[in-house]
């Protein structure tokens, strides 16, 4: 009888825990198992699977209590004497609960693993976020360093341009004192004639006294005429300007002519150049300015710039004078020279030394010199230049050739 009771409890062990059913339920594969320890086994394992066949399930079945196998198990448990004594069900007992002792350590390791897993990830980013942060603080540092160079290089080249702007005081300062020595020279030679050829044969030149002379009148709405030596460029002329047929004489009006665009013609300034030009030797011309009351006149380089709106200046390759108003003489320098004239000149001739680097302007009439560009450095040729000015009303209108 104690044996048919023994072999009737072990029917009614859980497997897992080793003690009899509590709550038994029978899962799809036929074995049964305390509901809780089949649910814990299952929330421990990543598969939903039977611990004694293995079987694998899909999905996790829903477990509902086996009454009968219960009530069965419930049965033997009142049959206390020789079964609590029997010493397989001791072992029985000891085994399951080493069992349970494995499964938690099994969900312990579990549990540590996850936990080194999400404090390897929490490190990761930490060490990035540290990475973005010292990334930051060095573009914060470089941008700082830029823009400290940037001031101190904007210092540098404040310091550079007020030196520039120094020296260039200074540079005019002596050429103004080397213009003023001109001056002297010019007057000890005494009293003679500035009416020096403009053939660049200059085997005639005798102490700066008559050469053969070509007039040069500007007329109304500028009309130029120049000596048999001089001849006005058609291609450079202003496009309303107007040129007699002989090319030595021209004229400003109102109406633009048709003229081919080329990169030789003034296409703002009311300007002209010579046919002729020159690269060495010495050469004279003058220009009639009676009545005008605006002109420009001088010598420009063959470089010139033609279009726009043009600076007179040696720095642009311009050699000038001009009249304003009726009354307002300057030379045209790298700093415009207001110029204070006793008498108003009627005539005014142009001097150019090209080895001496010296362009000068004469009252013609009365024998004064008005002004000298000295000292500068001639690379190019150099043709006459003449800008007649605008007409306004019945200012700066027709004058007759002399």
């Amino acid at each position: 009888m104690a044996s048919s009771i023994s072999s009737q409890a072990e029917q009614c062990l859980c497997s897992i825990c080793q003690d009899f059913f509590s709550d038994p339920v029978t899962i799809p594969c036929g074995h049964n198992f305390c509901m809780a320890c089949i649910g814990q086994h299952w929330d421990s394992s990543m598969e939903t699977r039977c611990p004694l066949c293995k079987k694998n399930f899909h999905l996790r079945p829903e477990l509902g209590i086996n009454r009968e196998f219960r009530e069965l198990v419930e049965g033997l448990k009142r049959v206390e004497s020789p079964f609590h004594f029997c010493p397989q069900f001791q072992f029985g007992r000891r085994q399951a609960e080493v069992n349970l002792m494995i499964q938690s350590r099994i969900k312990k390791t579990e549990e540590i693993k996850r936990s080194v897993q999400l404090a390897k990830q929490s490190s990761e980013k930490e060490k990035a976020d540290i990475v973005e942060l010292f990334t930051d603080l060095m573009r914060s540092i470089e941008r700082c360093r830029d823009e400290l160079l940037e001031v101190m290089e904007q210092k540098q080249k404040a310091a550079e341009t007020q030196a520039e702007e120094f020296i260039k005081e200074l540079e005019q300062e002596i050429t103004e004192l080397k213009r003023r020595n001109t001056e002297i020279t010019l007057n000890m030679l005494g009293d003679f004639s500035l009416s020096l050829s403009l053939s660049l044969s200059l085997s005639l030149m005798k102490d700066l006294c008559l050469f053969h002379t070509t007039n040069i009148c500007l007329k109304s709405l500028l009309i130029l005429s120049l000596s048999v030596n001089v001849t006005m460029d058609p291609e450079t002329a202003h496009p309303k300007l107007f040129l007699s047929e002989d090319d030595k004489k021209a004229g400003y009006g109102e109406t633009r002519q048709i003229v081919p665009d080329s990169p030789w013609r003034f296409d703002t300034c009311p300007s002209v150049l010579g046919k002729e030009g020159f690269s060495s030797g010495k050469f004279y011309f003058e220009v009639q300015v009676k009545g005008k009351t605006e002109w420009d006149l001088g010598v420009a380089r063959e470089s010139v710039n033609r279009k726009g709106i043009i600076t007179l200046s040696p720095r642009n390759g311009l050699w000038t004078l001009w009249l304003r108003n009726g009354s307002e003489y300057k030379a045209c320098d790298c700093l415009s020279v207001s110029l204070c004239l006793k008498v108003k000149p009627q005539k005014v001739g142009v001097y150019v030394d090209y080895e001496q680097g010296l362009v000068s302007f004469y009252d013609v009439e009365s024998r004064c010199h008005i002004y000298s560009f000295t000292g500068q450095s001639f690379t190019e040729k150099l043709y006459p230049y003449f800008s007649p000015g605008f007409t306004c009303g019945d200012k700066n209108f027709t004058c007759r050739q002399e």
